[in-house]
């Protein structure tokens, strides 16, 4: 039979490099007390990294530089959410730079939560969790948030119609329609370009 320690790696490779968890996210399959044997085997022998005081990933590699990347912030971002069981959403930074419609490296990166404020310094970065009201972070498709804050950050004068074909086209077709119901109660200008974002898309579906 596997061991304790080859299932929950298993599992972790199943994930991809770049996953990052905490020993929670294994709580429903194995005890507290092997999980955590676990992980500190695993980490002895380089197979996860340890990122700060119980969190891990298993790190992506970079053949041209030679080394471990940083921990992904928007994966550790959810390693949080999933532990605290919060919802949360990108904002500014974190949502640009998601869409790619930003090349900077910003020092923090703010996050929408309905959990309490809180600060994390993670590697290089700073992640910060806002308490904001659930009509910033009630959308039902993750894409639908992400597009409004990334709107919302560059403000109507900075959208363009570059920026309204890069975000056309990092979507999936069939998330046309289900994103321009998702966005209804969104006012303004912002839906405007969520609507110009996918209309062709949505052609056919009734909305």
């Amino acid at each position: 039979m596997q061991s304790t320690e080859n299932k929950i790696l298993y599992r972790i490779y199943g994930r991809g490099r770049g996953w990052v968890f905490f020993a929670k996210d294994f709580s429903a399959e194995f005890g507290s007390v092997n999980i955590d044997k676990a992980l500190s085997e695993l980490t002895k022998q380089g197979k996860i990294r340890r990122i700060c005081r119980g969190m891990y990933d298993y790190p992506k590699y970079s053949d041209l530089l030679g080394q471990e990347l940083s921990p992904d912030f928007d994966q550790v971002a959810w390693a949080f959410a999933r532990k605290f069981n919060w919802r949360i959403q990108p904002s500014g930074d974190a949502a640009l730079n998601l869409l790619g419609l930003s090349t900077q490296v910003p020092g923090k990166y703010v996050y929408l939560s309905d959990g309490p404020n809180r600060k994390y310094a993670i590697s290089s970065y700073k992640l910060e969790f806002k308490k904001t009201a659930l009509k910033e972070i009630g959308f039902k498709h993750r894409e639908s948030g992400l597009i409004v804050q990334a709107l919302k950050s560059l403000g109507k004068e900075g959208i363009s119609s570059d920026v309204i074909d890069n975000i056309r086209t990092q979507l999936e077709p069939e998330k046309f329609g289900k994103i321009l119901k998702d966005t209804k109660t969104v006012s303004g200008w912002v839906y405007c370009c969520i609507k110009e974002i996918c209309w062709e898309g949505a052609r056919g579906i009734e909305l």
